[in-house]
């Protein structure tokens, strides 16, 4: 299933456009489940790492919740900012909030590790941070490139946004990561 070799979304024409099928007739489709999922594990981990830090208050967690949430909607304020610039077409705004909440996916994994051996959280962040930043330019390349016309694909302000975008997720991982400091 995580080799399956295409990525592309299966569309079909609506109204005169071309629109995407729903998650449960595209299994490349973004759904919320995983970012809705992996945002309650940050949470609840978060809580952990602030119980063995002797730092947990319902005001403690509280924070970052709201710092998750800041994050989500930051990360979503960025990428459809950047497809705008970009002439992107289109993205539904449910997509973003998908592609964007597979941060905490990330951020878990991260943090299950800092609980684990405190070293390993300044191997996996930034491995996740890059993990996650070639999964936004290739979804957003996807995107964008399949939209635009043949004179406007590939363009170097293009790759130079696409490169932009990964290279936020280092700041938005290590600010979110920062949990009791």
């Amino acid at each position: 299933m995580a080799f399956q070799g295409h990525w592309t979304r299966i569309s079909e024409p609506v109204g005169g456009r071309l629109s995407y099928k729903p998650p449960m007739y595209d299994i490349n489709a973004p759904d919320l489940y995983i970012p809705f999922m992996a945002f309650g594990t940050f949470i609840i981990l978060a809580g952990f790492t602030l119980g063995f830090m002797g730092k947990f208050t319902p005001e403690a967690i509280n924070l970052q919740f709201t710092r998750g949430l800041i994050g989500w909607g930051l990360q979503i304020v960025f990428l459809k900012g950047l497809l705008y610039s970009m002439g992107g077409g289109e993205v539904p705004l449910l997509d973003l909030v998908a592609y964007s909440g597979y941060l905490f996916a990330g951020l878990s994994l991260a943090i299950v590790a800092r609980l684990l051996w405190a070293y390993s959280y300044y191997v996996m962040m930034p491995w996740m941070s890059l993990c996650m930043g070639i999964f936004l330019v290739r979804t957003m390349k996807r995107v964008i490139f399949t939209e635009m016309r043949g004179s406007e694909r590939h363009s170097t302000r293009q790759h130079y946004f696409l490169l932009f975008m990964a290279i936020v997720q280092f700041p938005l991982f290590f600010w979110l990561g920062s949990i009791g400091a």
